[in-house]
């Protein structure tokens, strides 16, 4: 009702916890229930995150320490690049919402290593990248400092993405869970590594690194439209059941990470594993792969290699197109409340009841006034 308030209430697992909540169940006009401990108690719905700052919650809840290389890892028995991996990890690792991303002083054989891949990558990118790529990169180029022998910064980029779309990088020691990763993207957030890989292969990588990040997803990131289906996905999966998480990440994995797109009859790339890989970048385009249409029903039941060029290759007619058939995929998911981020608070509004719908039907109501005006003077 107007008149109440909407309060949330946190508490440690202990304790008789279970007659706690049916009292405030008793005494309130709606209650959900949001823990991590959501496999063992059918009522609650798995928590994620309300605001941004909660982020920090889970950013070191990494399923790998940055430091920490399997034995066929390039740098595993290099103790210099093991050092250097968990001087990265460190940084990130201490890092907190709202301070001020860490600066990093590369070394020069890490700036080669950069070097080599940027100068690669750029030669395919006018004939291979979409155009919403082709378009950001000289931006990037010019405001972020992207050349070849210099690895930008995460703060210049983040703020570079902030004026373009909202969007905004936050350094990770180590790879999240899917469900953390994808409720970063509910935010706008896109946790980033900082580290790059070893010198002795410079066109491989078995894991995510700062070429990866900067050169393939942060370009598309600076895209009002790709922006708005990334963060699709990320909304999609809060509250989401475990089935349809790992759904959720097999469709960001087919769009995000390797997805083509059509233009003008054409076949181009707009996924950051694609885009940060000569090697794959040429095999998706060049090589005749087995291509099908994005359809996220389908797609979201392909199984992939993480470590292997992809078996096949998933077309998204536009980024508009994939937004619409993610937000009608998202419909399915079987949960007892619809979410909608607020920009203005950076905060996540759970829709469950009467007075939070007429909010937002206020707030559109608002909204289509100031698009009456506008087509008005137009």
């Amino acid at each position: 009702m107007p008149d109440n308030y909407e309060f949330m209430v946190e508490c440690a697992p202990s304790g008789n916890l279970g007659d706690a909540i049916y009292d405030i169940k008793q005494r309130s006009e709606y209650l959900n229930v949001i823990s991590r401990d959501y496999t063992d108690n059918k009522d609650t719905v798995p928590w994620f995150p309300r605001r941004i700052r909660d982020l920090d919650r889970f950013a070191n809840q990494i399923l790998s320490y940055g430091a920490e290389l399997d034995s066929d890892h390039p740098g595993f028995t290099d103790p210099e690049y093991r050092n250097r991996r968990k001087y990265f990890a460190d940084i990130a690792y201490n890092y907190r919402h709202g301070q001020k991303l860490p600066h990093v002083d590369y070394s020069k054989e890490e700036i080669e290593t950069w070097g080599k891949v940027f100068r690669q990558l750029t030669t395919l990118y006018p004939t291979h990248a979409c155009k919403e790529h082709n378009h950001v990169f000289p931006l990037l180029m010019e405001n972020c400092e992207y050349r070849e022998n210099n690895i930008p910064q995460l703060e210049d980029v983040s703020n570079f993405l902030k004026d373009c779309t909202g969007f905004t990088l936050r350094p990770v020691a180590g790879l999240l869970s899917s469900r953390d990763f994808l409720a970063g993207l509910a935010f706008r957030v896109f946790h980033s590594t900082q580290y790059i890989r070893h010198p002795s292969k410079p066109y491989y990588t078995p894991e995510p690194d700062v070429c990866h990040e900067l050169l393939g997803h942060v370009p598309l990131f600076a895209d009002p439209e790709f922006a708005q289906f990334s963060q699709e996905i990320g909304l999609a999966s809060l509250g989401a059941p475990d089935d349809y998480i790992e759904k959720l990440a097999t469709c960001f994995w087919f769009t995000v990470e390797y997805g083509l797109c059509r233009e003008s009859d054409k076949l181009k790339a707009y996924g950051a594993g694609l885009l940060s890989s000569y090697g794959e970048l040429q095999y998706a385009l060049e090589e005749k792969a087995e291509i099908r249409p994005f359809e996220p029903a389908k797609t979201a039941l392909q199984k992939y290699p993480i470590t292997e060029y992809q078996p096949v290759y998933y077309v998204a007619e536009s980024f508009e197109d994939a937004k619409e058939k993610m937000i009608k995929f998202a419909s399915t998911i079987p949960r007892s409340f619809g979410v909608r981020y607020n920009a203005y608070t950076q905060s996540i509004e759970v829709l469950d009841s009467k007075p939070q719908i007429q909010r937002l039907v206020n707030t559109i109501g608002s909204e289509i006034s100031i698009l009456i005006d506008s087509l008005k003077k137009l």
